[in-house]
């Protein structure tokens, strides 16, 4: 038997993290996404004991400040994207600005330097991505989703897709729906 999941990426972030903490006797608060502050000192082993229980989910702690911040500028733009929040009249550039209390300059430059790629490219693969889940989901048209994620138009939302899948959405709801079907049969 086969089953498909809905879930959301930053929840399950959150409450790895919490879980994890809890079970360490750490008291702590959530500042934000990706973002806890532990409250009295920790010693060095209890750290390490926390670093290797939630690598095993992929999740670890950053130390540096330019590897925080490009941290926090990935975790501003996957909030952004997978938020249901209406961000359609606000420009990207304009919410990590403000966000994260920095210049676009800045921040843009900063993460071509250590990512390799531009803030700009990793908008598009996490709205390709946000795009993905929600032709899963088929609850929205095309139109409505390309609206939700700020395309100009439903053409611009399918070249990027394309471009970024190799596949048209269209084909990729053809499979998706093939796929089910044949697992029903």
């Amino acid at each position: 038997m086969k089953f498909f999941f809905k879930f959301d990426i930053n929840v399950i972030c959150k409450t790895i993290i919490q879980e994890q903490l809890e079970k360490l006797d750490l008291e702590y608060e959530v500042l934000g996404f990706g973002e806890v502050q532990i409250k009295g000192a920790v010693l060095d082993e209890k750290l390490q004991e926390l670093a290797d229980s939630i690598s095993k989910y992929g999740i670890e702690i950053v130390e540096n400040k330019k590897s925080i911040l490009i941290q926090k500028i990935k975790d501003t733009i996957v909030e952004m994207v997978f938020s249901d929040e209406d961000f359609t009249s606000l420009k990207s550039s304009v919410y990590l600005s403000e966000k994260l209390n920095h210049s676009y300059g800045y921040i843009s430059n900063l993460f071509s330097e250590v990512t390799y790629t531009s803030i700009e490219n990793f908008i598009i693969i996490q709205k390709i991505e946000r795009v993905k889940q929600l032709l899963l989901i088929n609850e929205l048209t095309l139109t409505e989703i390309a609206y939700k994620l700020n395309y100009s138009s439903v053409s611009h939302l399918s070249t990027q897709f394309k471009n970024i899948t190799g596949l048209t959405p269209s084909l990729f709801q053809r499979i998706i729906i093939k796929r089910r079907n044949s697992i029903t049969l």
